[in-house]
């Protein structure tokens, strides 16, 4: 997936100017962005904050984290289930 060049910090300042009553088109073309775009970031960071968007990429990593920890040990498992049914 292509990484964006706006940070989500600035995503949520340009979706800030939307609400307050900067027409859109004008918003458009100051930060160059397309109106497809524009209403993606909206339906994906409409009404949320900075600290909820860093807090949900901090989730996000844990996450991920746990999940290859998971993976590793069901794997392992599986393994010594294994060695243990080759022994019997």
């Amino acid at each position: 997936m292509r990484k964006s060049r706006f940070t989500e910090s600035q995503i949520v300042a340009i979706l800030k100017e939307g609400e307050a009553g900067v027409a859109i088109p004008e918003l458009l073309r100051k930060h160059g962005i397309s109106r497809p775009t524009y209403f993606v970031w909206k339906s994906k960071y409409g009404g949320a904050s900075v600290r909820e968007l860093t807090r949900l990429k901090e989730l996000e990593q844990e996450n991920a984290k746990l999940k290859r920890m998971y993976a590793e040990l069901a794997l392992e498992n599986a393994a010594i289930k294994d060695v243990l049914a080759r022994k019997l």
